[in-house]
């Protein structure tokens, strides 16, 4: 039976302060489905028909409110005011110096101690019965936030089309500031509670280079070729092939893949293809297309099996990979990089499409 497209309001339990996180469940025509949350305007669930037409959730998460303000671990979170690390927690503009907490040894990761992700934010709008079904949710960042300078007001917006879902970000600022927004999904094609690996997915990046980290993960500022590495992905490989290829210098220092490729130079106009994951098994496939100039490609290195999802399984390093769209990481420290400055009177656009379909077997 084909359904109309909608956008359906409802709660989604309380913080352990009290505080109500609605939630929203968009739905399209032909059995996509996502549910966001106004926590952290987290992509909650993301349900994707498979070869057969059954349908799994394919991205990891948390079944209670609670889970995602007391376990933090980015699960389908926007994060923000600056996604990746940022050195040091350190940069300067305009010739003044700014202070990010540190929470990656001695980098600031993910936008300082309670960034985007851990915050409530605002339901801005839903569609109407019979449009294409979207949300928007919004932010007010306040000057000083986590060290960031200016007020920041961003929106994110989750429409879902015949074929995917579309995220798109929009900003302003009252002063000169620095901005990286990205959403942190963890996906797994044969469904989060699968328990199959999400690393004998066959990956696909559109990019010839990635900036090179040092040992604690910040980038050297050059941008290496992948040509000959375990870091090539131009052609479809099976990640579990080189994800513990220790010859390879840079899995050693992310414990795999952890690292950031250059798609481009500058952002782009119009969402242009990143990324194409396949799953074997479920003959599910994702295109990822999007507006910005890299991609971080996250293995998934740092889940232990300590904490449980919410299909109640524990959640191992192979149970989930993310492909954040992003401008590069520490780029305020490194002038050769896209810039990442946002000036008042001017507005931070950035789009990205996850676009799902099927392989035969």
């Amino acid at each position: 039976m084909v359904r109309s497209p909608s956008a359906d309001i409802s709660p989604f339990g309380t913080l352990p302060d009290g505080a109500a996180v609605t939630s929203v469940i968009l739905r399209n025509g032909s059995g996509l489905e996502a549910r966001v949350l106004s926590f952290g305007a987290t992509l909650q669930a993301l349900h994707v028909p498979d070869r057969t037409g059954r349908s799994a959730d394919i991205v990891l998460g948390y079944a209670t409110a609670s889970d995602y303000q007391t376990k933090p671990q980015y699960f389908g979170a926007t994060i923000g005011r600056f996604g990746n690390r940022i050195g040091g927690g350190r940069f300067s503009l305009d010739g003044r110096a700014y202070r990010i907490p540190a929470t990656d040894g001695a980098e600031a990761l993910h936008g300082g101690e309670r960034g985007f992700d851990v915050r409530l934010w605002e339901i801005d709008s839903v569609s109407e019965p019979g449009e294409p079904a979207s949300v928007t949710l919004r932010r007010v960042s306040p000057d000083g936030e986590e060290g960031f300078p200016g007020t920041l007001e961003v929106r994110a917006t989750y429409s879902l089309g015949e074929d995917g879902l579309e995220l798109s970000y929009e900003a302003s600022t009252d002063a000169p500031t620095v901005i990286n927004l990205t959403n942190h999904s963890f996906f797994n094609l044969s469904g989060e509670a699968s328990g199959r690996s999400a690393l004998e997915h066959r990956l696909t990046l559109q990019a010839d280079r990635i900036t090179a980290v040092g040992p604690t993960m910040i980038p050297t500022g050059v941008l290496m070729p992948v040509d000959g590495t375990a870091l090539d992905f131009r052609a479809p490989r099976r990640i579990a092939d080189r994800v513990r290829d220790a010859s390879e210098q840079q899995i050693a220092l992310g414990r795999g893949y952890d690292h950031n490729y250059v798609l481009r130079d500058a952002p782009a106009e119009s969402p242009l293809p990143a990324a194409r994951l396949e799953d074997p098994v479920s003959g599910r496939v994702l295109e990822v297309l999007t507006t910005e100039p890299g991609v971080q490609f996250y293995s998934g290195n740092f889940l232990d099996g300590t904490i449980a999802g919410k299909s109640g399984l524990l959640y191992r390093q192979d149970d989930g990979l993310c492909l954040e769209t992003q401008h590069f990481p520490d780029s305020p420290n490194h002038p050769h990089f896209p810039s990442t400055r946002l000036d008042p009177g001017r507005v931070f656009r950035s789009r990205t499409v996850w676009r799902f379909s099927t392989m035969p077997a």
